[in-house]
């Protein structure tokens, strides 16, 4: 249960003020359409947290314990700075547009997740609970979807009035956290 937990709340606030979830925003704007969009969030962050969850997986099955702890802190410790590093939205122009708002959502999101903080918070969080992958997974999709179904049912309307340093202050204090618990306690 830890895994899943830790897994939710990590991704939850560090997708805050993420670019995914600026994606999420423009997609609702354009199309208006949230259970469309909201399901093609669904599939991107399944199928690509699971295939980021198999790197966390094979690192740990390959790397010796030891190493893998120090890695696995120091990476925590990277994620911790790279939170407080504000995220901004790419160019919103895209020829996928036209495939309407599900395949337009499911095609942008999986490729915007794509060495993400959030991917590779998955691929961290894999490796550390590596006994609990699918509650990692379970987790990371879990936390995705509850940072950005807000987005997208909210629109453009409520956007702008979370304090984002907040948001990415208390990122990077989870990810410190993550960081110094994996080397107080052996995997």
């Amino acid at each position: 249960m830890e895994a899943l937990t830790t897994s939710t709340l990590a991704v939850a606030i560090a997708e805050i003020g993420d670019k995914t979830q600026l994606l999420a925003l423009v997609l609702a704007c354009r199309y208006q359409k949230p259970l469309l969009i909201a399901a093609g969030i669904l599939l991107a962050t399944v199928i690509n947290h699971a295939l980021a969850g198999t790197v966390g997986v094979w690192l740990q099955s390959w790397l010796d314990p030891d190493w893998l702890r120090w890695l696995l802190a120091a990476s925590f410790f990277v994620m911790a700075a790279w939170m407080m590093i504000p995220d901004k939205a790419d160019d919103t122009d895209s020829r996928f547009y036209r495939l309407g708002p599900f395949m337009a959502t499911f095609i942008l999101f999986f490729i915007a997740e794509i060495g993400d903080k959030t991917q590779i918070a998955t691929t961290l969080l894999a490796a550390r609970f590596v006994d609990d992958f699918w509650w990692v997974v379970a987790g990371t999709t879990l936390g995705m979807m509850a940072a950005n179904l807000p987005v997208v049912l909210a629109g453009h309307k409520g956007s702008g009035r979370i304090p984002m340093h907040w948001v990415h202050g208390i990122s990077a204090l989870i990810f410190l956290v993550l960081g110094i618990t994996t080397l107080w306690w052996p995997l």
